[in-house]
């Protein structure tokens, strides 16, 4: 996208992303990497024995869409919960590290959300979940909390992971359309009606799948498509095919978006990309179908990004 524009046209573009307002609400975890070796089988039980040379930590969920969208030069709030614990205090540090604004409750109930994986020659071999739902009165403080920074921001993106984070979701919908700030939700479960009346949706083929039921055709999938946009009542429905690339079903409209990378392999982080891009782009001033085509794009970079770098984990230490 950016070949295509003038100097003057891009200065333009980055000079309204720099006053976009965007708001992250949603459910926040860290994601932690053990990358090591194997050589052995250990003697207690039969299960590989990795030796860790190397530690990763990254912010994901909620925290990583909101890192995507600071990284475009937007100004970007972070509303989550998190424990009253050493992961949170890391998680609190990268966004600090990115720019984001971070307003992450803590309580004292929970741990912070971690996903450890350990991984060795480029295989993963556990992946080790560390998570419990936020406690009542911390949930009903961050709706207090989104209710004041409401006002402050041009556009909201609620990151579902359905880890309790969004229990609220239908009042924070209410909330922003009262206000007149367009929403955008990454979704997740079977039950889409808490969405409705959002301005944009964003499942992944799978998830889309998972609602709608499965397909034979281009046809048949824009039919589902435009049934539950209707029904929800929503501006667009974006659904996102990895390799099949993205498209967006608005009313009477399909506008469809080839991938933008050469190989498709993993497909880590490129919704929260997404989303990213769409709001920061919305909340810049574009309308919905050329932001679809910038997220597209990012989307593309970062599955060309999550290769290298996982061709760059594998090859031998010099």
């Amino acid at each position: 996208m950016e070949s295509d524009l003038n100097p003057q046209d891009l200065t333009s573009i980055r000079t309204a992303i720099a006053k976009a307002r965007v708001l992250v609400v949603g459910d926040v975890m860290l994601d932690r990497y053990w990358f090591g070796d194997v050589n052995r089988i250990s003697p207690e039980a039969p299960v590989p024995v990795a030796l860790v040379n190397r530690v990763e930590e990254r912010a994901g969920g909620a925290a990583n869409v909101a890192r995507n969208a600071a990284s475009l030069g937007a100004k970007v709030t972070l509303l989550s919960v998190i424990g009253d614990d050493e992961a949170g205090g890391v998680l609190q540090s990268l966004m600090q590290s990115s720019g984001v604004d971070a307003s992450l409750l803590r309580d004292e109930t929970i741990s912070t959300i971690v996903k450890l994986r350990v991984i060795a020659k480029q295989q993963q071999l556990l992946r080790i979940d560390f998570e419990a739902p936020p406690s009542h009165e911390v949930l009903a403080a961050k709706l207090d909390d989104y209710r004041q920074a409401l006002p402050e921001h041009d556009l909201v993106i609620l990151s579902d992971y359905g880890k309790g984070g969004l229990t609220h979701v239908v009042q924070m919908i209410a909330l922003a359309r009262a206000a007149g700030k367009p929403v955008l939700v990454d979704p997740k479960g079977e039950d889409y009606a808490r969405y409705q009346g959002a301005t944009l949706l964003t499942p992944n083929r799978s998830e889309f799948r998972q609602v709608a039921g499965g397909w034979k055709d281009d046809m048949e999938l824009g039919e589902k498509a435009s049934r539950l946009r209707a029904d929800l009542n929503l501006q667009g429905l974006l659904v996102t095919r990895s390799e099949e690339g993205m498209s967006l079903y608005r009313d009477g409209q399909v506008l469809h978006q080839p991938t933008q990378a050469r190989e498709v392999f993993d497909v880590s982080g490129a919704g929260d990309t997404v989303i990213a891009t769409l709001g920061v782009m919305l909340a810049a001033g574009r309308d919905m179908a050329d932001a679809v085509q910038w997220s597209n794009k990012a989307a593309g970079i970062v599955v060309v990004f999550m290769k290298a770098s996982q061709i760059q984990s594998c090859k031998p230490r010099r």
